[in-house]
């Protein structure tokens, strides 16, 4: 039972991803997903506009009425879809300032939204995973190092788990992307992962997934996100993990599986978590549920 909680698609992040929803969907289903998590982006304040989409003359102004533009889409796709994928509507949530908590909640609290994922992109209000230059500018923010910076990241994260308390905690290490050392230990830095052990404890608490996020592979390093020390510990707290591959247009879906697979073997991880949705009628409650790595290996399509 492959499936993927993490994707995006060029219609509703243009200037960031490729391709139409249902384009997307359609190479999901090719690839022998059996669960699909739909997961655009969140309309974001101005000044947290990217580059990219300063560049292609992008405001914030069409943001609010795509993203409902998207959750009617959505919603008529996993109609349309429905005899063949389990379509989950969701939200990659973003927490740059704390006022970002209110819309976030603002949006979770729509009907149609089964989950949101949780993630942090921004660093002192500056992106760090968009380019080395935009990186030094956080990390200059932090105090000058990397191993500040990753400590004012997982901070950041912290207060967003308290907050938002999401089901699916996006890419936990994303902040070593752009890093001196992008395929170090964090064990390394004992400030850090003092951080990281306490994030993870949180994370289970609260009773939510991690994501091993096959993006990791396709940006250039050795391992998925969270790096094997992080998912070690995280299992030894029982802690459960999930799967996505990020994609952000047709050709990422379902990249780099079989090097996840392989890599949660590693691991002797012999089980994940996916999320089972409201329901056609949208009463029910969002649950978790188990599927073994056995039958995600035996649907997936390369």
């Amino acid at each position: 039972m492959a499936f993927s909680m993490h994707s995006h698609s060029g219609q509703f992040c243009p200037g960031h991803a490729k391709d139409e929803l249902e384009t997307v969907i359609q190479a999901a289903i090719a690839r022998g997903m059996i669960t699909f998590g739909l997961t655009e982006h969140m309309p974001r304040e101005e000044k947290d506009l990217y580059p990219e989409e300063i560049t292609a003359g992008l405001t914030t102004a069409p943001l609010f009425p795509r993203h409902e533009a998207y959750l009617i889409e959505a919603q008529r796709l996993r109609a349309k879809y429905a005899g063949q994928i389990n379509i989950l509507i969701g939200f990659e949530g973003e927490y740059i300032r704390p006022s970002y908590s209110t819309l976030v909640n603002s949006f979770a609290s729509n009907p149609c939204i089964d989950y949101f994922i949780g993630s942090v992109h921004h660093v002192h209000e500056i992106p760090i995973d968009y380019d080395k230059s935009m990186y030094a500018q956080a990390r200059e923010a932090a105090g000058g190092t990397d191993e500040k910076l990753f400590e004012d990241y997982f901070d950041l994260q912290f207060e967003m788990l308290n907050v938002l308390k999401p089901k699916v905690v996006g890419h936990f290490d994303l902040i070593r992307l752009l890093a001196e050392d992008p395929n170090g230990d964090l064990k390394g830095m004992k400030g850090v992962w003092e951080k990281v052990e306490r994030n993870l404890r949180l994370v289970v608490e609260q009773g939510g997934l991690l994501e091993v996020n096959s993006a990791g592979l396709r940006k250039g390093l050795k391992e998925p996100y969270p790096g094997r020390s992080i998912c070690d510990v995280f299992l030894g707290m029982g802690g459960k993990l999930t799967l996505s591959d990020d994609s952000h247009g047709v050709d990422h879906v379902g990249t780099n599986y079989l090097g996840m697979i392989a890599y949660l073997k590693s691991l002797g991880v012999e089980e994940v978590w996916t999320l089972e949705g409201k329901g056609v009628d949208r009463k029910g409650e969002v649950k978790v549920k188990s599927v073994s790595m056995k039958s995600v290996k035996e649907s997936f399509k390369p």
